[in-house]
């Protein structure tokens, strides 16, 4: 017989109420389903039918594997470190994440290729789906783990749960879904890397400079450069990160509106950023690594906004992003003088300054159509056209995980694992030294995971050499294969030729917003 694993949250949900029929205060409650098979099949029909308990009115589960961040399976890898669960966290991890009983040190865990690529469980649970799905954000955002090679989907959980958040979480998703949303994702990450962001915030601070008075100019300049690496730090954080990238989209999704072909704030840009460093797990501590919390000196520059803005909104008494904008506009309301109004408001625009920045990820995200993949008033997905284009699918899943770098003359494995060159150990190798072989023709078949990958050939050209002596070898990956010729010459694009494309592409996408 067999469990899948979803039935953690069966578990979590119901237990099992076993009653004597002839005494009902007689009983004994089950709460695992593996228990409760092995008192089925050990007494049968001698057990009474059981009353269902409920347990938790919901529960959500998060499974962590081995992959990289198209999905694919990414064995090898060895995790070195796992933080410690939260509380509210729910984690069966197979024992991976135990210390040392002597020591307390983490015990490293190899990911071997020959195995499934489940690492965990992340289970929580709530009073609601909503509640119960902040509990899962606030858990994979509090998770943290590092080794060498190591390439897990804990990333895409935390974007992908943030984007039921954003969106709407009762929706109804059908193995459909996730493929178009990879996608999507995978449209992202492609249009990050066509943006140069020193080139946004010159562009940017230009603008801003140009447009102040001559006499500001200096002082603004200045606060600019104080801002740029807390403004931009982030940034480039989410941009390195499509699955991060999408889910801060979805959750900032109502912070911000779009009217006649401009991006307006629906909140405060100060709040958003501070929400963002919550985001990306950097919170500010003395304690921590300058690496995994905002800078000191940004710190500062961010406490005293929020700080200002709050005691505004308690002096104005006033709630929203809007009305507060709308009091900073006009005149001196009666508790303020006409001096301290204008020192009020010269704070304002400072501690604003730079926050436009912000709004290049949701011009990138216009740029894409990120946004058309939504939940219906059916709370059904619609899915734009070209997220089903199967061609469209791989060109972004190989933009979500580029292929190993390898030189024009090889053919690399694009994963480790076990290598086989034929379809079955009786039939014939795909390809030998001195065949030709077409772009899109089958190589080889590498299994990894309990999973079996045909790859298949980038270009067309000619096998020079064969480095694979035999199937069932252990291969790694970025291994050179195949020694190749290939039917036609690779041209390499200059690094400044590809830079100032980076450039043209920016300047297009900061006239969205400026």
């Amino acid at each position: 017989t067999r469990i899948q694993v979803e039935h953690r949250v069966s578990e979590l949900c119901y237990a099992m109420k076993f009653s004597n029929p002839e005494n009902p205060e007689e009983y004994f409650i089950v709460e695992s389903l593996v228990e409760a098979m092995v008192l089925l099949a050990a007494h049968g029909p001698q057990l009474p039918k059981p009353e269902r308990v409920p347990r938790f009115k919901d529960s959500v589960e998060a499974r962590l594997n081995a992959t990289n961040d198209a999905l694919q399976p990414n064995a090898g890898g060895q995790i070195e470190y796992w933080s410690d669960a939260i509380e509210g966290e729910i984690r069966d991890d197979q024992g991976i994440s135990l210390h040392n009983p002597d020591t307390d040190v983490f015990m490293n865990y190899t990911l071997a290729g020959a195995y499934d690529s489940n690492i965990a469980l992340l289970l929580t649970v709530g009073d609601s789906r909503e509640s119960t799905y902040s509990a899962m954000a606030d858990v994979l955002r509090a998770t943290s783990m590092r080794g060498r090679d190591l390439h897990t989907n804990l990333e895409f959980h935390y974007g992908l749960v943030n984007w039921f958040l954003g969106n709407n979480i009762n929706a109804r998703p059908t193995t459909k879904f996730i493929v178009p949303y990879l996608t999507a994702v995978g449209e992202l990450i492609e249009e990050a890397s066509r943006v140069d962001l020193t080139v946004a915030w010159r562009i940017l601070s230009n603008e801003l400079l140009s447009a102040a008075e001559e006499t500001g100019r200096k002082a603004l300049a200045d606060v600019l450069e104080m801002k740029q690496t807390l403004l931009l730090r982030p940034l480039q954080i989410l941009m390195d990160a499509p699955h991060l990238l999408s889910g801060w989209l979805s959750m900032n999704k109502a912070a911000f509106a779009v009217t006649d072909e401009h991006i307006e704030w629906a909140e405060n840009p100060i709040d958003v950023l501070s929400d963002t460093y919550h985001y990306l797990k950097l919170d500010w501590s003395p304690d921590s690594p300058a690496a995994n919390v905002i800078w000191d000196h940004d710190e500062a520059i961010l406490s005293n906004a929020e700080d200002f803005y709050r005691d505004l909104e308690q002096q104005l008494n006033v709630e929203t992003w809007s009305d507060l904008k709308n009091a900073l506009a006009g005149e001196a309301p009666e508790s303020f003088s006409a001096d301290q109004w204008l020192e009020i408001q010269s704070a304002h625009r400072g501690f604003q300054s730079g926050t436009e920045i912000l709004e290049l990820l949701p011009a990138m995200a216009r740029f894409t159509g990120f946004y058309q993949l939504a939940v219906n008033s059916d709370l059904s997905i619609h899915i734009p056209e070209r997220l089903l284009d199967s061609d469209h699918q791989t060109a972004m899943s190989k933009a979500l995980a580029p292929p190993p770098t390898a030189k024009s003359n090889e053919v690399v494995a694009v994963s480790g694992g076990m290598f086989y060159g034929r379809e079955a150990p009786d039939l014939p190798l795909y390809v030998q030294k001195g065949d030709h072989f077409n772009a899109g023709d089958p190589l080889y078949i590498v299994e990894v995971m309990k999973m079996f990958n045909k790859v298949y050939a980038p270009f067309s050209g000619t096998v020079d050499e064969v480095l694979v002596d035999g199937d069932g070898v252990i291969i790694s990956k970025g291994q050179s294969l195949f020694k190749v010729t290939p039917d036609e010459q690779v041209v390499t694009v200059p690094a400044d030729v590809l830079a100032n494309r980076r450039k043209e592409h920016t300047e297009q996408l900061m006239k969205m917003f400026l």
